[in-house]
């Protein structure tokens, strides 16, 4: 017979519920004193560049606390018909609408991410889904997961780098083909009429994304609706919306330099702002400085919570894949004019054209990565 406990005796002890992770106070101090080496380095920029480090060091942070994911959102749709994440993140180019869209038309000294709609941005687009799916990671999402210490993202990085020089090498080429002029809904419309007309395609976007599925809760707009208020912050900080990829272009381009490659006798570098960017410092380049602060304030954020160095680091396959996966992405961003941020959320808060078909055309390249994923160890909805 079973033995009973005698009356009045205590509960049963319960396992001690899991404490949360420690912060590392190690790395979060030396994180810190890198942000502030970049800090003081930025300082003779002015205060405009030195608050667009604040805020995109305010973006790492966001995306590495909500886990924000282009690509995991790409493949929950593409692979899964859960449509609910994309919609979510929709909302980033629509808040940044709000204030890119009538400030770039009426307020002097501000700049909209508006390109021609063409061949570059529907093969840039795919090729870039293809990569970011091998990569696991986007443009944000390299940037961020690199700053939290995934090793997986600081062999995709360097290859990002690289992939974006082949790109500037082969743009002109792909510039030389019959393209339509750019096109903002603004040049129709007006500042008012394109915005009216970018956010009511964003919300039919968002529908065919909910259509039959679950729809979000308030809880999982938050981090979208903050994204797209610091991406508006940051607009009105440096001028221009949002972008990444033509930072890291940049930093492949000086390391190419360095190794004597003539980067500055090709038609890309030799365009004045090219030239100027190879020429100067890192933080003097809006898109590098950004990129920066947005590394550090991931780091910050990941050694807050104590989870800097605990990731391991990918398989043989896995390592290949991120090779492939970076030079993908590198290259078809610069062909066509950015990733999901400098193509398809400044471009849509521009109102251009062309932001919208990048959405459009990087689903079959996301597509055909997501079904090659498995021969490189890779998960396809994981």
């Amino acid at each position: 017979m079973p033995h009973s406990p005698p009356p009045n005796s205590p509960p049963p002890l319960s396992p001690p519920p899991l404490s949360p992770p420690r912060r590392d106070s190690h790395a979060l101090t030396v994180v810190l004193l890198a942000g502030a080496i970049a800090a003081w380095q930025a300082a003779p920029l002015g205060a405009w560049p030195l608050a667009s480090l604040a805020v995109a060091a305010s973006l790492g942070w966001a995306f590495v606390a909500s886990g924000l994911s282009f690509t995991a959102a790409f493949r929950a749709w593409q692979q899964a018909g859960e449509g609910a994440r994309l919609a979510t993140l929709l909302l980033i180019p629509a808040v940044a609408a709000v204030v890119v869209l009538p400030m770039s038309n009426l307020v002097p000294g501000y700049g909209a991410a508006v390109a021609p709609p063409g061949i570059g941005v529907a093969v840039g687009a795919a090729i870039f889904g293809l990569g970011m799916q091998l990569a696991n990671g986007c443009g944000s999402g390299t940037l961020a997961a690199a700053g939290a210490g995934a090793p997986r993202m600081w062999i995709v990085l360097p290859w990002f780098c690289a992939g974006g020089v082949f790109g500037s090498l082969a743009l002109p080429a792909i510039q030389r083909l019959p393209t339509p002029p750019a096109f903002g809904w603004s040049d129709l419309l007006g500042p008012w009429g394109g915005l009216a007309i970018t956010l009511a395609l964003l919300g039919a976007l968002a529908a065919i994304l909910l259509r039959g599925g679950q729809r979000p809760g308030i809880a999982q707009l938050r981090a979208p609706l903050l994204v797209g208020a610091l991406a508006a912050v940051l607009f009105l900080v440096t001028g221009t919306p949002w972008g990444i990829t033509s930072g890291l272009t940049l930093w492949g381009g000086k390391l190419a330099v360095a190794l004597g490659v003539p980067l500055a006798d090709t038609p890309y570098w030799a365009e004045a702002g090219a030239r100027e960017a190879l020429a100067g410092p890192l933080l003097a380049n809006t898109s590098s400085r950004t990129n920066i602060g947005m590394i550090l304030g991931a780091a910050a954020c990941a050694a807050w919570q104590g989870r800097l160095r605990r990731q391991p680091w990918p398989s043989r396959a896995g390592m290949a894949a991120a090779v492939l996966g970076g030079v993908l992405m590198g290259f078809g961003a610069r062909l066509s004019f950015g990733c999901n941020i400098g193509a398809f959320v400044g471009g849509v808060a521009s109102g251009s054209l062309h932001g919208f078909l990048w959405f459009a055309a990087v689903l079959p390249g996301s597509w055909l990565g997501i079904r090659l994923r498995p021969r490189f160890g890779l998960s396809r909805t994981a």
